[in-house]
C-alpha cells in the first residue's frame, strides 16, 4: 500500500511541475498536435500504405498490427474499468479526454504498439518511432489528462501487445 501512495505522490508532483507554470498553455498548443497524431487515424493510414506499397512485407506489418490492436484495445478497456483511476484534478487540462479514467494511457499504449512494430519491420528509423511514441506519452501528461504512471503502464501495455502479436 505504501508503494501505491508513493507512486501517487510522484504522479501529483510531476503533473504539478508540468502544469503549474506560465508556459503551460503555450506548451499545450504544440503537444495537442503531438497527441492528435496518436488518435489512431495515422496508424490505419500507415498500415494501409505499407500494405499497398511494400508487398508481402507491408501486408505482414498490417496483419501484425491488426493482431496487436485486437489484443491491446480490449486489454486497455478492461484495465480502465478495473483501475477506475480518476484523471488529474485541480490542475489545468488543455483537452477534453474521451472517457473518465486515466489508467492506462490508451494513446501511449497504441503509440508504443506502433513504434515496436515499425521497429521490427522497418528498423532504419527506430529513433524516430521511439521518440514519437515517447512524445505522445509525454503529451498526455502535458495536456493534463494523464499521470506519468498512466503513461508508463500504457507504454508497457503497448510493448507487451506488440511482442505478443509478433510471436504469431
Amino acid at each position: 500500500m505504501r508503494s501505491l501512495v508513493a507512486i501517487q505522490r510522484v504522479d501529483h508532483a510531476f503533473s504539478s511541475l508540468c502544469l503549474s507554470h506560465r508556459f503551460s498553455a503555450d506548451i499545450a498548443r504544440v503537444f495537442r498536435w503531438v497527441s492528435r497524431s496518436g488518435d489512431g487515424h495515422l496508424y490505419a493510414a500507415i498500415g494501409v500504405l505499407l500494405a499497398i506499397s511494400d508487398g508481402l512485407h507491408g501486408l505482414s506489418f498490417l496483419l501484425c498490427g491488426l493482431v496487436a490492436f485486437a489484443i491491446e484495445v480490449p486489454l486497455y478497456m478492461s484495465l480502465k474499468r478495473l483501475f477506475r483511476r480518476a484523471r488529474p484534478q485541480h490542475l489545468p487540462s488543455f483537452i477534453t479526454p474521451s472517457d473518465l479514467y486515466s489508467m492506462p494511457s490508451g494513446h501511449t499504449a497504441a503509440a508504443f504498439v506502433m513504434a515496436a512494430l515499425l521497429s521490427h519491420f522497418y528498423p532504419d528509423f527506430n529513433h524516430v518511432y521511439w521518440t514519437w511514441a515517447a512524445a505522445i506519452g509525454l503529451s498526455r501528461v502535458l495536456l493534463g489528462v494523464h499521470f506519468i504512471s498512466d503513461v508508463l503502464v500504457g507504454a508497457l501495455l503497448g510493448l507487451g501487445c506488440a511482442a505478443l502479436a509478433l510471436t504469431f
